[in-house]
């Protein structure tokens, strides 16, 4: 993909992921909160510009740098999010204003690199910004379904005895 269509989907999928997460919403405890991330991933590394060949020690120090910012955004995003359980046992979720400040920081840190980046004259492709959207995307979604398992209700859950063995709502007459 050229860069103009790489930034086109970035900011496309940083609008819709961030405009859902502040809005109370059902979630789907499914296995499946990895695709996205490894989606954007894919369409990242398959990229030939995500390193600059006449700055590798820069561009591998800024990507670096790129992936553990979005390490940070994302943990912050998810422990900042609220989870909750309704009486018929789903599952919901909504981003505080807690998670605007971490989306702020997080922007404001990647546009400070994309700076040094200038500065030190490393050409930057929108692919490391994509994987670290991705990093973003992944941790949270990561972090957000552990913290889930603790809040199933605990009818869902095995007994501590008895191997899940149904036991009579009635007696049987003698």
């Amino acid at each position: 993909m050229s860069g103009l269509v790489n930034a086109l989907a970035i900011l496309a999928v940083a609008v819709l992921v961030i405009a859902r997460q502040f809005r109370t919403r059902r979630i789907n405890a499914d296995r499946r909160w990895w695709l996205v991330p490894a989606i954007l991933a894919f369409l990242a590394l398959r990229e030939p510009g995500l390193i600059d060949p006449h700055h590798e020690v820069e561009a591998i120090l800024l990507l670096g740098t790129e992936l553990l910012i979005g390490l940070a955004t994302g943990a912050g995003w998810a422990w900042t999010t609220r989870l909750w359980t309704e009486a018929d046992g789903t599952l919901w979720s909504r981003s505080t204003k807690a998670s605007v400040v971490v989306w702020g920081l997080g922007i404001g840190l990647r546009g400070g690199l994309f700076g040094c980046g200038v500065l030190l004259g490393v050409h930057q492709d929108s692919s490391a910004l994509l994987l670290g959207l991705a990093v973003t995307l992944l941790v949270r979604s990561g972090v957000l379904f552990w913290r889930s398992q603790s809040l199933t209700p605990a009818a869902d859950r095995s007994p501590a005895y008895g191997g899940g063995v149904a036991q009579a709502s009635w007696k049987e007459p003698v």
